[in-house]
């Protein structure tokens, strides 16, 4: 069971703070301002979240300038108004029966264009290119892919706490037995410790044993686990409301030199990576550390994937650590380190943690369980 304190929850000044920041690069990207539709990027600017998806419109309105606009159905302002963040905006309801639209058409300038959250529904935005057929609309992803990117203090807490919480997670999986096992036995061991250490929500837990590790994402299956097998375990979720993810690569019984070497190999290329994390550094040289390790001991073939993804509200985000990725590292930007080698038909090898860049000048780990090989039984 989870025996850490509960993080302070943040104020409306801290969202206030956030949706001021958002106007202001939307700005400086040439947007009018941005339309943030449920879902991370609305929680993460405002703290809501409804209680469920409809087709009804609801819409957050930041342009620079102007004081953000929450639009929302009348029957969903109640929960609205209880938002952590709803005294740093407006809210604006509609009824059923009345153009949504209508409403929302005022906050837009007429010809401007916008950034618009990646799961907008078509319907919405099509709704309101009719109502202001002038407008022209961008994904946030390409016009403002760092976002969320960047984290302050109270986020990185509770970063820290969810990688702490997935490392006891580890460490208690590494008491069951493998041999004998299926696949899914041992993911549900992991769920299962996951929740106890403080996760509110479990978004993958890959068990890939001997052949199944070849496959990055592998998900559990029915394969009985055998004695001689490399096994990946590859989890994470959310603990209140940011997330973990991490990656250590096991040994049911005594491996081979071969498997010893390669995972070695790994985790000298996640080193590498780590060590490349500098504040100001293209986003692509952790990825080149890490891949030049593994390339120059000439498996660099089967290393398939990018080393590393940002993590925040959701597991996987901007900023990604692959080859033409020329942003620069910021202090608080958390990112996976994740370089792996997977042999077709025989056995995968990969090693994570979540790190993010500090001011002064390096990299901070938020996972910190032995990167050794460890044997299982």
């Amino acid at each position: 069971m989870s025996t850490s304190t509960p993080p302070a929850p943040f104020t409306a000044e801290d969202y206030r703070a956030r949706m001021d920041r958002a106007a202001a690069a939307a700005a400086d990207a040439g947007l009018a301002g941005i339309l943030v539709a449920p879902g991370p990027d609305l929680v993460h600017l405002t703290g809501y979240q409804p209680t469920a998806t409809t087709e009804r419109l609801t819409v957050l309105v930041l342009a620079p300038g102007r004081e953000p606009v929450l639009v929302v159905p009348t029957l969903e302002a109640p929960d609205a108004e209880r938002a952590p963040g709803a005294a740093a905006l407006t809210l604006r309801d509609w009824t059923d029966g009345k153009d949504p639209y209508a409403v929302t058409a005022p906050l837009l300038d007429t010809g401007g264009r916008f950034g618009v959250s990646d799961n907008t529904w078509a319907l919405h935005l099509l709704g309101l290119q009719k109502a202001l057929p002038a407008t022209s609309y961008v994904s946030l992803t390409e016009a403002l892919p760092m976002l969320r990117a960047v984290k302050d203090a109270r986020e990185l807490e509770r970063i820290a706490a969810a990688g702490a919480a997935a490392d006891e997670a580890y460490r208690e999986i590494l008491t069951v037995r493998f041999e004998g096992r299926r696949e899914t036995e041992v993911a549900a061991d992991l769920a299962a410790a996951l929740m106890r250490f403080g996760h509110s929500q479990v978004d993958f837990t890959v068990v890939g044993s001997g052949p199944n590790g070849a496959n990055p994402h592998h998900e559990a299956g029915e394969r009985v686990i055998e004695r001689g097998d490399m096994v990946v375990l590859d989890f994470g979720g959310l603990k209140d409301g940011y997330g973990s993810d991490t990656t250590r690569t096991v040994h049911v019984g005594e491996p081979t030199d071969e498997e010893r070497r390669v995972h070695d190999l790994v985790r000298e290329a996640q080193q590498a990576g780590f060590e490349a994390v500098r504040p100001g550094v293209a986003c692509q040289e952790v990825d080149r550390a890490a891949r030049k390790v593994i390339t120059d001991a000439g498996y660099g073939a089967y290393f398939i994937h990018r080393t590393g993804h940002g993590i925040g509200v959701t597991t996987h985000e901007p900023p990604y650590m692959i080859e033409g990725e020329e942003r620069p590292i910021v202090p608080g930007m958390c990112f996976s380190i994740e370089p792996g080698v997977y042999l077709p038909g025989r056995f995968g090898v990969r090693i994570e943690d979540i790190v993010t860049a500090t001011e002064d000048g390096g990299g901070r780990r938020f996972n910190n369980t032995p990167r050794e090989m460890a044997i299982v039984e």
